[in-house]
């Protein structure tokens, strides 16, 4: 599933990992509201404050935020 640039969704799991060895991307899954599910990066300062349960919402052309 590509992820469209507005949607919104509840975290199901917060996971981080260096894909490439160097950088840490922070992640989480998202169930969105249409019940598709999807890993989406965030911000370390957001995801430093996500927990399972949290809604998220994204707009266009800015970075997921808690909703």
């Amino acid at each position: 599933m590509t992820v469209a640039d507005e949607w919104s969704g509840v975290v199901e799991k917060k996971s981080r990992a260096a894909f490439d060895g160097a950088n840490l991307y922070r992640q989480v899954t998202v169930r969105f509201d249409d019940g598709s599910e999807a890993k989406v990066r965030v911000p370390r300062s957001l995801w430093k404050t996500l927990a399972v349960g949290d809604r998220l919402v994204k707009e266009a052309g800015a970075d997921p935020r808690l909703g």
